[in-house]
């Protein structure tokens, strides 16, 4: 298995203007990993930008993990939910440019007056429409376990198995089952054998004195983004399950904590090689 930082890891200095696409590039390779996740809310000029891209990541001997995009297929209007479906082909075009076999997609948002299961339809429609132009590329997309319509993994292996396309798998985020309440391991057993990406991430319980950002689960607990390996998701787990599965695809290290993004994506990635040599 592969290592890969995701650039959202880095939100802070890239909000902040303190951090290009190639800028993070050039940091990844610093920290010894062997690629990079892009995501499309980054791009200023992207016609412009992906060939430098390509030129970066093969000067840095590094290659994309995967190409994300912010789509969302809970949409009231048929031409919403077409430009959603539009959305995801081009992403495909450009994860072919970008030389990667794996697109992260979302589900969809809930908006107040539209039912879960309408939700859910609109959704599975999106992903068979958007299915057909990935087979067609042999490109794969990974649902992220996110939101309120696949939070759990038993959510994303239902969209999965309602679409019935090879090339709709899933995005494995390790800390995300804990908002859903979902203990991890048994989430990553779960989704293992569909899993064409993982998200190498973690979060730890804090309670009301905590004063930094925290995430509140459905059942009301806090969760505060820490180092990878040093919160409350066995990551050992994560990466013998990934094993037993036979799973080739790339570990991307995602930090969403608090202080400084760096260290964390730094601290992350120490862990994250420390687990891979314990389960040789």
């Amino acid at each position: 298995m592969k290592t890969s930082v995701s650039m959202y890891s880095l939100h802070k200095y890239v909000a902040a203007g303190k951090m290009s696409i190639l800028e993070f590039i050039d940091y990844a390779a610093s920290i010894g990993v062997d690629g990079v996740e892009l995501l499309d809310i980054y791009w200023n000029d992207e016609e412009m930008e992906i060939p430098q891209v390509l030129s970066r990541v093969k000067e840095k001997n590094l290659q994309v993990s995967a190409y994300d995009i912010t789509n969302n297929f809970v949409k009231e209007s048929q031409e919403e939910r077409d430009q959603e479906t539009a959305r995801v082909r081009k992403s495909v075009d450009i994860a072919k440019k970008l030389d990667t076999k794996v697109v992260r997609i979302f589900s969809g948002d809930v908006h107040q007056g539209i039912s879960f299961e309408q939700g859910k339809q609109w959704i599975i429609e999106g992903l068979k429409e958007s299915a057909k132009y990935a087979e067609e590329k042999g490109v794969l997309l990974g649902i992220e376990n996110h939101g309120y319509f696949a939070g759990r993994s038993a959510q994303v292996a239902e969209l999965i198995e309602a679409v019935g396309s090879p090339n709709v798998r899933s995005t494995l985020d390790t800390g995300n089952f804990l908002l859903v309440d979902e203990n991890p391991k048994d989430a990553v057993t779960a989704l293992k054998h569909d899993a064409v990406h993982v998200h190498f991430k973690d979060f730890i319980q804090v309670d009301s004195t905590y004063e930094e950002h925290a995430f509140q689960s459905l059942a009301g607990k806090r969760y505060a983004g820490t180092a990878a390996g040093e919160g409350n998701v066995d990551l050992h787990h994560v990466i013998t399950e990934l094993k037993s599965a036979d799973y080739q695809g790339w570990l991307s290290v995602e930090f969403e904590g608090a202080g400084d993004a760096k260290q964390g994506t730094e601290k992350s990635v120490a862990n994250l090689k420390t687990i891979l040599l314990a389960a040789r």
